[in-house]
Protein backbone atom coordinates (compact mmCIF):
# COMPACT_ATOMS: atom_id res chain seq x y z
CA UNK A 1 0.00 0.00 0.00
CA UNK A 2 2.84 2.51 0.62
CA UNK A 3 3.32 5.06 2.28
CA UNK A 4 0.46 5.98 5.06
CA UNK A 5 -0.03 9.09 7.06
CA UNK A 6 -2.38 10.05 9.77
CA UNK A 7 -3.70 13.96 9.85
CA UNK A 8 -6.47 14.98 12.14
CA UNK A 9 -9.70 13.42 11.17
CA UNK A 10 -8.41 12.16 7.77
CA UNK A 11 -6.09 9.29 6.86
CA UNK A 12 -3.65 9.81 3.90
CA UNK A 13 -2.77 6.47 1.84
CA UNK A 14 0.01 7.22 -0.59
CA UNK A 15 0.39 4.02 -3.41
CA UNK A 16 2.08 4.16 -6.32
CA UNK A 17 -0.29 5.77 -8.72
CA UNK A 18 -2.55 8.09 -6.41
CA UNK A 19 -3.28 9.89 -3.15
CA UNK A 20 -6.36 9.21 -1.38
CA UNK A 21 -7.60 11.15 1.32
CA UNK A 22 -10.17 9.26 3.53
CA UNK A 23 -12.74 10.23 6.67
CA UNK A 24 -12.15 8.01 9.16
CA UNK A 25 -16.19 7.78 9.05
CA UNK A 26 -15.69 5.92 6.18
CA UNK A 27 -12.88 3.70 7.36
CA UNK A 28 -14.45 3.15 10.48
CA UNK A 29 -18.09 1.89 8.34
CA UNK A 30 -15.56 -0.35 6.34
CA UNK A 31 -13.79 -2.01 9.37
CA UNK A 32 -17.14 -2.79 11.13
CA UNK A 33 -18.84 -4.45 8.05
CA UNK A 34 -14.90 -6.57 7.36
CA UNK A 35 -15.01 -7.62 11.23
CA UNK A 36 -18.73 -8.53 11.29
CA UNK A 37 -18.76 -9.58 7.78
CA UNK A 38 -22.36 -8.53 7.39
CA UNK A 39 -23.72 -4.45 6.83
CA UNK A 40 -26.96 -5.31 8.37
CA UNK A 41 -24.57 -6.00 11.36
CA UNK A 42 -22.35 -3.60 10.98
CA UNK A 43 -25.29 -0.73 10.97
CA UNK A 44 -26.43 -2.11 14.03
CA UNK A 45 -23.45 -1.98 16.09
CA UNK A 46 -22.78 1.10 14.50
CA UNK A 47 -26.19 2.39 15.51
CA UNK A 48 -27.18 3.37 11.93
CA UNK A 49 -29.56 2.56 9.28
CA UNK A 50 -28.59 -0.21 6.95
CA UNK A 51 -28.98 1.96 3.68
CA UNK A 52 -26.52 4.53 5.04
CA UNK A 53 -24.00 1.53 5.72
CA UNK A 54 -24.04 0.42 2.21
CA UNK A 55 -24.11 3.66 0.30
CA UNK A 56 -21.16 4.69 2.60
CA UNK A 57 -19.74 1.22 1.77
CA UNK A 58 -20.16 1.66 -2.26
CA UNK A 59 -19.18 5.78 -2.01
CA UNK A 60 -15.42 3.97 -0.44
CA UNK A 61 -15.09 1.81 -3.14
CA UNK A 62 -15.65 3.77 -5.68
CA UNK A 63 -13.30 6.84 -4.11
CA UNK A 64 -10.45 4.01 -3.86
CA UNK A 65 -11.56 2.33 -7.35
CA UNK A 66 -11.12 -1.17 -6.14
CA UNK A 67 -13.81 -3.97 -4.87
CA UNK A 68 -13.08 -4.81 -1.02
CA UNK A 69 -15.44 -6.91 -0.73
CA UNK A 70 -16.45 -10.28 -2.84
CA UNK A 71 -20.65 -10.37 -2.08
CA UNK A 72 -22.92 -13.13 -2.54
CA UNK A 73 -26.67 -13.30 -0.97
CA UNK A 74 -25.61 -14.69 2.78
CA UNK A 75 -22.73 -12.81 3.45
CA UNK A 76 -19.36 -10.57 2.47
CA UNK A 77 -15.68 -11.85 2.08
CA UNK A 78 -12.79 -9.27 1.90
CA UNK A 79 -10.72 -9.26 -1.15
CA UNK A 80 -6.71 -9.54 -0.74
CA UNK A 81 -7.00 -5.43 -1.47
CA UNK A 82 -9.66 -5.32 1.05
CA UNK A 83 -7.89 -7.46 3.41
CA UNK A 84 -4.63 -5.40 3.19
CA UNK A 85 -6.47 -2.04 3.66
CA UNK A 86 -8.24 -3.56 6.64
CA UNK A 87 -5.21 -3.62 8.58
CA UNK A 88 -4.62 0.54 7.63
CA UNK A 89 -8.33 1.51 8.96
CA UNK A 90 -7.91 -0.28 12.03
CA UNK A 91 -5.04 1.55 12.88
CA UNK A 92 -6.43 4.52 11.93
CA UNK A 93 -9.62 4.19 14.11
CA UNK A 94 -6.83 3.11 16.78
CA UNK A 95 -5.02 6.19 16.64
CA UNK A 96 -8.36 8.12 16.38
CA UNK A 97 -9.69 6.92 19.42
CA UNK A 98 -6.69 6.84 21.65
CA UNK A 99 -6.95 10.85 20.32
CA UNK A 100 -10.56 11.12 21.16
CA UNK A 101 -9.94 10.02 24.66
CA UNK A 102 -6.95 12.47 25.40
CA UNK A 103 -9.25 15.61 24.20
CA UNK A 104 -12.54 14.00 26.25
CA UNK A 105 -10.45 13.68 29.30
CA UNK A 106 -13.37 14.46 32.07
CA UNK A 107 -15.44 11.85 33.32
CA UNK A 108 -18.42 13.65 32.58
CA UNK A 109 -18.46 14.19 29.21
CA UNK A 110 -18.22 10.15 28.51
CA UNK A 111 -21.94 9.45 27.23
CA UNK A 112 -23.80 6.95 24.99
CA UNK A 113 -25.32 3.88 25.68
CA UNK A 114 -23.69 0.68 27.16
CA UNK A 115 -25.76 -2.47 26.88
CA UNK A 116 -24.27 -5.44 28.75
CA UNK A 117 -24.99 -9.24 29.78
CA UNK A 118 -24.23 -10.82 32.94
CA UNK A 119 -25.20 -14.83 34.69
CA UNK A 120 -27.42 -14.19 37.57
CA UNK A 121 -24.94 -15.64 40.16
CA UNK A 122 -22.82 -11.97 40.25
CA UNK A 123 -25.77 -9.73 39.79
CA UNK A 124 -26.53 -9.26 43.67
CA UNK A 125 -22.90 -9.06 45.23
CA UNK A 126 -20.50 -8.43 42.44
CA UNK A 127 -22.69 -6.61 39.24
CA UNK A 128 -25.13 -4.41 40.83
CA UNK A 129 -22.21 -2.71 43.09
CA UNK A 130 -19.91 -2.51 39.74
CA UNK A 131 -22.94 -0.96 38.09
CA UNK A 132 -23.39 1.53 40.54
CA UNK A 133 -19.88 2.60 41.14
CA UNK A 134 -19.28 2.82 37.44
CA UNK A 135 -22.15 5.22 37.24
CA UNK A 136 -21.01 7.48 39.58
CA UNK A 137 -17.81 8.26 37.98
CA UNK A 138 -19.39 8.07 34.43
CA UNK A 139 -23.18 9.62 35.07
CA UNK A 140 -23.90 10.42 31.28
CA UNK A 141 -23.47 6.79 29.93
CA UNK A 142 -26.94 4.82 29.95
CA UNK A 143 -27.00 0.88 31.80
CA UNK A 144 -28.66 -1.66 29.90
CA UNK A 145 -28.74 -5.28 31.97
CA UNK A 146 -29.25 -8.56 30.61
CA UNK A 147 -28.97 -10.74 33.27
CA UNK A 148 -29.23 -14.96 31.87
CA UNK A 149 -27.11 -17.85 32.16
CA UNK A 150 -27.01 -18.47 28.46
CA UNK A 151 -24.30 -17.38 26.39
CA UNK A 152 -25.79 -14.10 24.39
CA UNK A 153 -25.05 -13.67 20.30
CA UNK A 154 -23.66 -10.08 20.66
CA UNK A 155 -24.58 -9.22 17.05
CA UNK A 156 -28.35 -10.15 17.31
CA UNK A 157 -28.81 -8.89 20.55
CA UNK A 158 -26.72 -6.08 20.45
CA UNK A 159 -24.80 -6.88 23.18
CA UNK A 160 -21.77 -4.43 23.46
CA UNK A 161 -19.96 -6.70 26.38
CA UNK A 162 -20.58 -9.82 28.58
CA UNK A 163 -19.05 -11.26 31.45
CA UNK A 164 -19.29 -14.42 31.17
CA UNK A 165 -17.53 -17.64 33.31
CA UNK A 166 -15.62 -20.75 31.64
CA UNK A 167 -13.28 -20.74 28.12
CA UNK A 168 -13.92 -18.36 25.01
CA UNK A 169 -14.95 -20.59 22.59
CA UNK A 170 -16.06 -18.26 19.42
CA UNK A 171 -12.93 -16.36 18.10
CA UNK A 172 -14.60 -13.22 17.14
CA UNK A 173 -14.90 -12.40 20.33
CA UNK A 174 -12.27 -11.11 22.44
CA UNK A 175 -12.01 -11.56 26.28
CA UNK A 176 -10.08 -9.94 29.17
CA UNK A 177 -9.90 -11.59 32.12
CA UNK A 178 -11.17 -9.74 35.32
CA UNK A 179 -11.01 -11.81 37.96
CA UNK A 180 -9.80 -15.05 39.11
CA UNK A 181 -11.28 -16.54 42.44
CA UNK A 182 -12.01 -20.05 43.59
CA UNK A 183 -14.85 -21.99 44.42
CA UNK A 184 -15.32 -23.69 48.04
CA UNK A 185 -16.28 -26.21 49.93
CA UNK A 186 -18.59 -25.47 52.74
CA UNK A 187 -21.48 -26.30 55.55
CA UNK A 188 -22.88 -24.81 58.25
CA UNK A 189 -21.53 -25.27 61.56
CA UNK A 190 -24.75 -27.38 62.73
CA UNK A 191 -24.61 -29.58 59.48
CA UNK A 192 -20.85 -30.65 60.35
CA UNK A 193 -21.54 -31.14 64.26
CA UNK A 194 -24.31 -33.41 63.46
CA UNK A 195 -22.15 -35.39 60.70
CA UNK A 196 -18.90 -34.70 61.21
CA UNK A 197 -16.51 -33.29 59.27
CA UNK A 198 -14.48 -34.78 56.32
CA UNK A 199 -10.84 -34.52 56.47
CA UNK A 200 -10.49 -36.01 52.55
CA UNK A 201 -12.39 -36.22 49.39
CA UNK A 202 -13.21 -39.36 50.07
CA UNK A 203 -14.76 -39.47 53.05
CA UNK A 204 -17.63 -37.15 51.06
CA UNK A 205 -19.35 -40.00 50.17
CA UNK A 206 -20.59 -40.03 53.56
CA UNK A 207 -21.91 -36.90 53.44
CA UNK A 208 -25.03 -34.87 52.15
CA UNK A 209 -23.71 -33.43 48.91
CA UNK A 210 -25.52 -30.84 47.36
CA UNK A 211 -24.05 -29.28 43.37
CA UNK A 212 -25.01 -26.51 40.83
CA UNK A 213 -26.50 -28.31 37.83
CA UNK A 214 -29.19 -27.69 35.52
CA UNK A 215 -29.80 -31.49 34.47
CA UNK A 216 -26.66 -33.70 35.20
CA UNK A 217 -27.62 -36.30 37.14
CA UNK A 218 -23.53 -37.53 37.91
CA UNK A 219 -21.77 -34.52 38.95
CA UNK A 220 -17.67 -34.23 39.74
CA UNK A 221 -15.08 -32.22 42.24
CA UNK A 222 -11.96 -32.29 41.63
CA UNK A 223 -9.51 -31.46 44.50
CA UNK A 224 -5.47 -30.00 44.52
CA UNK A 225 -3.35 -30.56 47.86
CA UNK A 226 0.64 -30.38 47.83
CA UNK A 227 0.56 -31.28 44.20
CA UNK A 228 -1.60 -34.32 44.56
CA UNK A 229 -5.34 -34.30 43.03
CA UNK A 230 -8.15 -36.56 43.93
CA UNK A 231 -11.50 -36.63 41.82
CA UNK A 232 -14.80 -36.87 43.51
CA UNK A 233 -17.76 -38.43 41.32
CA UNK A 234 -21.44 -38.40 43.04
CA UNK A 235 -24.85 -38.38 42.38
CA UNK A 236 -26.24 -35.39 44.53
CA UNK A 237 -29.09 -35.30 46.89
CA UNK A 238 -30.22 -31.80 45.52
CA UNK A 239 -29.13 -30.34 42.27
CA UNK A 240 -29.57 -26.63 41.73
CA UNK A 241 -28.83 -23.58 38.83
CA UNK A 242 -28.61 -20.98 40.87
CA UNK A 243 -25.83 -20.49 43.77
CA UNK A 244 -27.82 -18.00 45.71
CA UNK A 245 -30.46 -20.76 46.25
CA UNK A 246 -27.59 -23.16 47.07
CA UNK A 247 -26.22 -20.75 49.55
CA UNK A 248 -29.33 -20.56 51.25
CA UNK A 249 -29.88 -24.38 51.43
CA UNK A 250 -26.60 -24.82 52.78
CA UNK A 251 -26.54 -22.36 55.36
CA UNK A 252 -29.56 -24.11 56.67
CA UNK A 253 -27.97 -27.48 57.02
CA UNK A 254 -29.24 -29.39 54.23
CA UNK A 255 -25.62 -30.91 53.85
CA UNK A 256 -22.35 -29.92 51.90
CA UNK A 257 -21.72 -28.10 48.72
CA UNK A 258 -19.38 -25.76 46.49
CA UNK A 259 -19.99 -21.93 45.97
CA UNK A 260 -18.30 -19.41 44.60
CA UNK A 261 -16.54 -16.86 46.88
CA UNK A 262 -18.95 -14.24 45.27
CA UNK A 263 -22.10 -15.38 46.33
CA UNK A 264 -23.37 -14.97 49.65
CA UNK A 265 -20.16 -13.07 51.13
CA UNK A 266 -22.38 -12.43 54.52
CA UNK A 267 -23.32 -15.68 55.48
CA UNK A 268 -19.88 -16.45 55.56
CA UNK A 269 -18.89 -13.33 57.97
CA UNK A 270 -21.95 -13.89 60.15
CA UNK A 271 -20.43 -17.68 60.90
CA UNK A 272 -23.62 -19.08 59.02
CA UNK A 273 -21.17 -21.19 56.46
CA UNK A 274 -17.85 -22.22 57.04
CA UNK A 275 -15.14 -23.72 54.87
CA UNK A 276 -14.74 -27.77 53.89
CA UNK A 277 -11.52 -29.18 54.30
CA UNK A 278 -9.66 -25.81 53.40
CA UNK A 279 -6.78 -27.26 52.42
CA UNK A 280 -8.16 -29.16 49.93
CA UNK A 281 -8.28 -26.70 46.90
CA UNK A 282 -10.74 -26.27 43.70
CA UNK A 283 -9.59 -25.67 40.10
CA UNK A 284 -9.40 -21.76 39.64
CA UNK A 285 -12.51 -20.04 38.07
CA UNK A 286 -11.84 -16.94 35.79
CA UNK A 287 -14.22 -14.01 35.25
CA UNK A 288 -14.35 -12.75 31.49
CA UNK A 289 -15.17 -9.46 30.08
CA UNK A 290 -16.09 -10.55 26.01
CA UNK A 291 -16.60 -8.03 23.34
CA UNK A 292 -16.73 -8.17 19.27
CA UNK A 293 -13.35 -7.01 17.78
CA UNK A 294 -9.95 -6.48 19.14
CA UNK A 295 -10.27 -2.81 18.06
CA UNK A 296 -12.59 0.19 17.30
CA UNK A 297 -14.13 -0.19 20.58
CA UNK A 298 -16.78 1.91 21.85
CA UNK A 299 -15.42 4.38 24.37
CA UNK A 300 -17.91 3.11 26.99
CA UNK A 301 -17.14 0.19 26.59
CA UNK A 302 -13.45 0.04 27.14
CA UNK A 303 -14.10 2.20 30.37
CA UNK A 304 -16.59 -0.54 31.88
CA UNK A 305 -14.20 -3.50 30.91
CA UNK A 306 -11.00 -1.40 32.25
CA UNK A 307 -13.10 -0.11 35.22
CA UNK A 308 -14.44 -3.85 36.28
CA UNK A 309 -10.81 -5.56 35.81
CA UNK A 310 -9.68 -2.50 38.37
CA UNK A 311 -12.70 -2.92 40.72
CA UNK A 312 -14.40 -6.20 40.60
CA UNK A 313 -11.28 -8.00 42.81
CA UNK A 314 -12.06 -4.94 45.77
CA UNK A 315 -15.87 -4.99 45.42
CA UNK A 316 -15.83 -9.38 45.97
CA UNK A 317 -13.79 -8.85 48.59
CA UNK A 318 -11.41 -11.46 46.33
CA UNK A 319 -7.83 -11.06 46.78
CA UNK A 320 -5.77 -12.09 43.61
CA UNK A 321 -4.82 -15.53 42.60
Amino acid sequence: MGLVVYIGNHYLIYGNIKLYMLDLNALSIFARVAETGSITAAARHLRMPVSTVSRKLAEFEDQLGVRLFERSTRRLRLTDIGNEILEHAQRGIEVSDAVADIVSNRRTEVSGMLRLSAPPNISDNLLAPLLGAFQADYPAVELRVLVTDRRVDHIAEGIDLALRLGPLADSSLVATPVLRYRHRLVASPGYLTRAGRPARPQELALHRLLAFAQSADRHRWTFQKDGKRETVEFRAKLAMNDFTGLATLLAAGAGIGELPPIVAPALFASGQLVEVMPEWRLPTQELLAVHLGKRHIARPVRLFRDFVKARAGEMAGILPE
